[in-house]
């Protein structure tokens, strides 16, 4: 499995068709999966406010059988056509936290990684409408604190309000051991909200993947976030 994601800024009309009328990836040969979500500004904000919404630009999450059907929905299909301003990456799966339903194939058990190579990390949730302002008061410290960290190298929110309703988020580390502190440091903001999340749930379901980076092509405000290492 390689899974890939997408950023670009395609305008706001544009995306919005973009957004209503998403990929079906049982129509795109080798592609397994697809979701297609609004990006947003991760950083500091008022603990009860959802994250600020760029609605000009629109992500692309995606897996695939392989390589090969990566690189031919690259060369021409009229999706990847309009996204083909922006960045991308492809990404070889590490581990998984929880379970995706629609990702099946995602390592439970982890595989090796070195402390010094560069990593990102994907959370996929479906949030409980009950739960969206516990939801947002415990994730913001979490949010500022991976936006402020010199060990991020670029990181953004993914969301889609319609139906199946999507929260995520896309980080890049600069190294294997700076991510693994900022998720499992006891004392950090991120395990304060696995802690209150584990209490009463935030999701139907959700899931913390790790990845390698394989390979990037593009920009992403300006520059590729991964050219430096």
């Amino acid at each position: 499995m390689i899974v890939s994601v997408h950023l670009a800024d395609v305008g706001w009309l544009k995306a919005q068709r973009m957004l209503l009328r998403p990929l079906d990836a049982k129509r795109v040969p080798g592609m397994t999966y697809a979701e297609v979500a609004f990006a947003a500004e991760l950083g500091e904000r008022k603990p009860n406010r959802v994250p600020h919404a760029q609605p000009g630009r629109v992500g692309l999450i995606a897996a695939w059988e392989d390589e090969r059907a990566l690189d031919r929905f690259l060369s021409g299909h009229p999706f990847a056509e309009r996204m083909s301003g922006g960045w991308h990456v492809r990404l070889q799966p590490l581990h998984c936290y929880g379970a995706w339903s629609r990702l099946p194939g995602l390592p439970a058990k982890a595989l090796p990684v070195s402390d010094d190579e560069p990593v990102v990390a994907l959370t996929l949730g479906r949030l409980r409408i009950a739960r969206t302002r516990p939801f947002l008061h415990a994730a913001a410290p979490a949010e500022r604190d991976a936006a402020a960290s010199p060990d991020v190298l670029a990181v953004t929110g993914f969301g889609r309000f319609t139906p199946p309703r999507l929260v995520s988020t896309f980080s890049i580390w600069r190294s294997f051991a700076a991510m693994r502190e900022y998720a499992f440091g006891k004392s950090g903001s991120h395990q304060a909200a696995v802690r209150v999340d584990r209490a009463k749930r935030f999701h139907h379901e959700s899931a913390f993947v790790r990845f390698r980076p394989l390979a990037s092509k593009g920009e992403w405000d300006g520059r590729d976030p991964l050219a430096a290492v």
